[in-house]
């Protein structure tokens, strides 16, 4: 009996070391507590902003004929997207928007963030 309670503790004993440190989330694991995602900068309309919106929403909402009815490509219709909430709605998936790009992922969470402080800050044309 003895033999058996000490192979028992001695087994909970290596487990607990094993599984103690244990993560499951990846960005704790591997990102080492620093993000390539600086939103403490000045975002700028044209220098990021622009550039975003361009990669992932000019293509369909821009020229004569735009996806929707919705005309981006200029800072006043991009600031009148963001002004009505809109742009963040769409690009962020929420509900009652229709999620952009359409068919696709939507853009990664540094991109949606420096869009949204963008927003926060007053949409100015810089």
């Amino acid at each position: 009996m003895k033999k058996i309670i000490a192979v028992i503790t001695c087994i909970t004993i290596v487990s607990t070391f094993l599984f103690s440190c244990y993560y499951d989330k990846a960005d704790i694991l591997y990102n080492h507590g620093s993000s390539s995602c600086d939103t403490m900068s000045t975002i700028s309309y044209s220098t990021t902003v622009r550039p975003l919106l361009e990669q992932k929403c000019y293509s369909c909402h821009s020229g004569s004929r735009p996806s929707g009815g919705i005309a981006m490509g200029t800072h006043a219709a991009d600031k009148a997207l963001a002004v009505n909430g809109q742009l963040y709605g769409t690009i962020n998936h929420e509900s009652g928007y229709s999620p952009m790009p359409e068919g696709e992922a939507k853009m990664d969470d540094c991109a949606i963030a420096k869009i949204r402080k963008w927003i926060d800050a007053g949409s100015a044309n810089n």
